[in-house]
């Protein structure tokens, strides 16, 4: 008897989409079928996408010009005391470049202090 999850729209929805994989690859995912971690080569394409869609990150970038892109960076430090350049540039979505170049200006100005 097989049993399967219940069909979601998402599963109705899905449609086929082609690839070619190399000789190599089909060995080592064939492996891991008979290891019977997958069902199918399908079944491993599927989950291997998913993973790779839940750790792509993708980064807004907003068009804020250098006065207030400043202003912003001081109060991220303000708020959380300490920070990487790039945790900066993420969590206020912008450049990591201008946010480099601010955080240098900053500790040339001894408003900001490197920390080991």
């Amino acid at each position: 008897m097989v049993f399967a999850l219940p069909r979601n729209k998402a599963i109705e929805e899905a449609r086929p989409v082609g690839t070619k994989l190399t000789p190599e690859e089909i060995s080592r995912i064939q492996g891991l079928i008979e290891a019977g971690m997958y069902i199918s080569v399908s079944d491993f394409v599927r989950e291997a996408i998913t993973d790779k869609l839940r750790d792509v990150k993708v980064i807004k970038v907003r068009d804020v010009n250098y006065d207030e892109a400043t202003r912003e960076v001081l109060d991220y430090y303000r708020t959380y005391k300490e920070a990487y350049p790039h945790e900066v540039a993420d969590a206020l979505e912008l450049d990591y470049d201008l946010v480099l170049k601010i955080t240098e200006e900053l500790k040339r100005d001894m408003r900001l202090e490197v920390i080991d």
